[in-house]
């Protein structure tokens, strides 16, 4: 049965699979990235992983996968296949994808960007399908963005199309990792949310699903604290629509777990400020955590489609 190797590297967990044609998860594995081990070991586990896996599809699909799609947090030079830099597992300018075409023996492999690949899939077969524009937000421990045209996620001249998280809705605000300050991502992700509530409730153990929770039992203090990060996000999303103009509006992460307790006054709060702009449809994403493993398995298939074309 033919089929590609899909992984997503994430800070702390690789998330894998084997995927037929039609898009079919024929094999899912999980494996710990260790980044506590340092960049190098994290590369040997992901080359390791894949070789598992290929292994696994000649023994249980009577062949080796056919390619391979890799997503990888950071910066990424997918055209050179490069993982340009991950602060968060250490490593810079790694030649990825040669390295995993190597171990695999010569298949060809695709390299994405972790948000962007996720966007690829939530936008082809998850929330976003059939949207010929659409807008991608993961709300987690940042904010980033992925914007989808036509089936395909525009990465922009250098890779950074998208981040909207580095947005300044607050110039006043706190400063951002960045450099710059009132970021979006410092006033509107999962963390950020976190750390607010924690210093409003006095629970430095409380996070942002303690504040929804308690915004849905109607405490005024995690009331206030979710309108203002609520308003701070509409003020982000209707920069990016009134750039982007997309049909349909995708968030996920961390934050939109909270339902309809951030989907209604999110709602409410782009419509309040869009004058001219044309509301597009704000919807939960649809594939959790699956969606850049997903992702993935559409970039190697696409490598494979492309190379037959060609």
């Amino acid at each position: 049965m033919k089929h590609v190797i899909a992984l997503d590297v994430g800070g702390t967990g690789m998330k894998a699979a084997l995927v037929g044609a039609d898009g079919t998860l024929l094999h899912e594995a999980r494996r710990a990235t260790g980044r506590e081990r340092g960049p190098d070991a994290v590369v040997e586990s992901i080359l390791a992983f894949a070789a598992e896996l290929r292994a696994h599809g000649e023994e249980h699909f009577g062949e080796s996968a056919a390619a391979a799609g890799v997503a990888v947090p950071g910066i990424v030079d997918a055209e050179n296949g490069i993982a340009v830099y991950a602060s968060n597992l250490g490593w810079r300018d790694v030649p990825m994808r040669d390295k995993l075409g190597e171990r695999l023996g010569g298949v060809p492999v695709a390299l994405g960007h972790d948000v962007r690949t996720g966007g690829l899939a939530e936008g082809r077969i998850g929330a976003g399908k059939g949207a010929d524009r659409f807008l991608f937000v993961p709300l987690g421990t940042g904010i980033a963005g992925a914007i989808g045209i036509a089936g395909t996620i525009e990465a922009g001249a250098h890779g950074y199309a998208g981040e909207i998280g580095h947005i300044v809705v607050r110039p006043d605000g706190p400063d951002c990792g960045c450099g710059q300050r009132g970021c979006l991502e410092t006033l509107a992700s999962a963390s950020a949310v976190s750390r607010a509530w924690a210093t409003a409730s006095g629970d430095l153990e409380a996070d942002a699903a303690d504040c929804a929770k308690a915004v849905a039992s109607g405490d005024p203090a995690a009331v206030r604290v979710w309108r203002n990060a609520v308003d701070a996000l509409a003020a982000g999303l209707v920069t990016a629509l009134t750039l982007l103009d997309p049909r349909t509006l995708i968030i996920g992460g961390g934050l939109a777990e909270a339902g309809e307790t951030l989907f209604v006054p999110l709602r409410a709060a782009v419509e309040e400020r869009v004058t001219f702009q044309k509301l597009p449809h704000i919807v939960p994403a649809a594939l959790g955590d699956t969606a850049g493993c997903l992702g993935a398995g559409l970039l190697a298939w696409d490598l494979l489609s492309t190379e037959v074309s060609a």
